[in-house]
């Protein structure tokens, strides 16, 4: 069994194992495409199978596992269709939440959003992509709040959630660290200056896989 993360819960519910799982697979402690195991996750949790099941079903309709029928449940793996649509997807979404951002933020809205660039930047400036990362997470976050649209912001993060794992690798792609923050600088001017053509185009290219990026990025997923 894997190294039990500190923090879990005593004699969690349904809910806190949905949560500590969705975590672990996000953070890429469970990868895509691995077999989750009921009763060592049953051990981990001090818990019955009940509510071990009841987290599966949840993170399923989540997107995040899959329920293969006698094989078991298992970390989702998109394809190269999959994963390619689902950043188009993405890429548009958050596209429309910069567009939305730039016209309606308010000034404690893009003071966050320039809270969590400052972090992102403080970040980058050590090198550690995982730190980096979480707080890339903020930024983006930080922005679809900012749309004014609460069932953006809802569709945003969960498709968000869902290609966390893919978007972590892609950090881990030498330069693309830096690449990234650049490229938040330039939402983030579009969007203090309320240009909602280039702030919509700035987050549209920032997520859109293509090209090279595309190619680093099923690399980094191999084996």
């Amino acid at each position: 069994m894997k190294d039990k993360p500190l923090g879990r819960p005593a004699r969690p519910n349904a809910q806190q194992i949905r949560q500590a799982l969705e975590n672990d697979i996000v953070d890429g402690r469970f990868a895509p495409g691995e077999k989750l195991d009921p009763e060592a996750l049953a051990v981990e949790f001090s818990c019955s199978r009940t509510p071990i099941r009841d987290a599966l079903q949840a993170l399923e309709s989540s997107g995040l596992v899959r329920v293969e029928p006698k094989r078991g449940t298992f970390v989702t793996e998109l394809s190269v269709v999959e994963l390619t649509e689902r950043f188009e997807v993405m890429a548009e979404l958050e596209a429309m939440c910069a567009r939305l951002a730039a016209s309606r933020a308010t000034d404690e809205q893009i003071a966050r959003i320039r809270t969590a660039q400052t972090a992102c930047e403080s970040a980058a400036s050590t090198g550690d992509s995982d730190a980096y990362y979480h707080q890339n997470t903020v930024f983006h976050q930080a922005v679809y709040a900012a749309s004014g649209n609460i069932f953006l912001e809802g569709e945003a993060l969960r498709l968000q959630t869902m290609l966390q794992p893919y978007r972590r690798r892609q950090l881990q792609v030498r330069g693309r660290m830096n690449r990234s923050l650049d490229e938040h600088r330039q939402i983030m001017a579009a969007i203090e200056v309320g240009d909602t053509t280039g702030a919509s185009s700035a987050m549209n290219a920032h997520v859109i896989i293509q090209g090279d990026r595309f190619h680093q990025l099923i690399a980094s997923l191999r084996p």
